[in-house]
């Protein structure tokens, strides 16, 4: 499953040329990420308190359209699950008119803030504390 948020691009996000400073775009990956297990029902304080985080462990951006002052965008969010301790994060920035922006993609974890470690079975962790767990991917196969 995708799941989306919409951001208006702000003045002070704009770099010297005038386009979205570079950084701004993983910013409104991670705002979409959090937005995203906040509607799942898992949001930060839920995770802190159950001792896990989850944590990014690879990201590669792709830029390709520039984003001005004032422009509204999409980011996209979706979670895929594999084998293992780590899942991948797929986003997208799409511009109203359909032309993607950036593409964003990131290997992640769930963290064991005890034990520093990846938890080994990150969906299930996940899925035992969301309240729609649908909405991160699991359970809809």
């Amino acid at each position: 499953m995708t799941y989306s948020v919409d951001v208006t691009v702000r003045g002070y996000e704009l770099d010297t040329q005038g386009h979205l400073n570079q950084a701004v775009y993983l910013q409104y990956a991670e705002h979409a990420r959090w937005e995203l297990l906040r509607d799942a029902g898992v949001p930060q304080e839920k995770l802190l308190a159950e001792g896990v985080g989850p944590v990014q462990l690879e990201v590669t951006v792709k830029y390709l359209r520039e984003l001005r002052g004032g422009d509204r965008v999409r980011v996209s969010c979706a979670f895929v699950y594999g084998p293992g301790k780590t899942f991948e994060v797929r986003q997208r920035i799409t511009k109203e008119d359909g032309t993607v922006a950036a593409e964003i993609d990131a290997v992640g974890g769930v963290l064991d803030l005890s034990a520093r470690r990846l938890i080994a079975d990150p969906a299930g962790r996940l899925a035992s504390l969301a309240e729609k767990p649908e909405l991160l991917g699991i359970g809809t196969d």
